[in-house]
């Protein structure tokens, strides 16, 4: 088992697993070359440098995007002020858009390659 696993396990709720599996597959569909690591205690992904992060809750899963203050956000989905990042909280399978959400790794990769 690797530390992204370990994490994964260590942290992420039986509830919240589902999401968390649906994350990954998407991940591995829009930005192959991102490797799942582990940063600052949580699950996240890596290409050139830090794509997206999974923060975990008790209510809620936050699948933040390092960059994603540069993405258009036609889906209306992403919330946060900051200079950088941007995030979805997902509360429930039905809280994930995989069309936005594809479209947001999408956007993550193609940044993390300039």
């Amino acid at each position: 088992m690797d530390d992204f696993e370990r994490v994964l396990d260590a942290k992420v709720p039986d509830d919240f697993r589902p999401i968390v599996e649906k994350l990954r597959v998407l991940v591995r569909e829009c930005a192959p070359h991102a490797a799942e690591v582990v940063l600052y205690g949580s699950p996240a992904w890596k290409g050139t440098r830090s794509m997206a992060i999974i923060s975990v809750s008790k209510t809620h899963l936050t699948f933040a995007f390092d960059r994603g203050a540069e993405f258009d956000d036609p889906h209306g989905l992403l919330a946060g002020t900051g200079k950088k990042t941007r995030h979805v909280k997902l509360k429930s399978m039905t809280d994930v858009n995989e069309p936005a959400l594809r479209d947001y790794i999408t956007q993550a990769a193609k940044l993390d390659q300039q």
